[in-house]
């Protein structure tokens, strides 16, 4: 291991708590909330960063009856594709299968 020096330009209260983090944290978990961090700014961005999973699901979900939920489990592998085109993650895509058996089920 190797002692760096980082330069960078900061307010005073902003350098001391980057220091506190630097003497409290394992290096693991500074580099994890950078990579986060830098994801998260960069989807920022470029205007594709969707918070709400929930939202996702409400939009896919809300107003399809049994007959239509029934159609797309039944298609589920197709719906996977065209969701992972649209953006959406693999939990996101899970809970829509759930609200979908949900609906078919009430």
């Amino acid at each position: 291991m190797k002692k760096y020096k980082i330069e960078f330009y900061a307010f005073r209260n902003e350098y001391l708590e980057v220091k506190s983090y630097f003497e409290k944290l394992p290096m693991e978990v500074i580099l994890g909330g950078l990579r986060f961090s830098n994801n998260r700014y960069v989807a920022d961005l470029g205007g594709y960063l969707n918070p709400g999973r929930k939202s996702f699901v409400k939009m896919e979900t809300s107003l399809l009856t049994k007959k239509q939920a029934k159609v797309r489990l039944k298609n589920w592998k197709i719906l996977v594709k065209k969701y992972r085109e649209k953006g959406y993650s693999y939990p996101t895509i899970y809970r829509i299968k759930v609200q979908l058996e949900k609906i078919l089920n009430e």
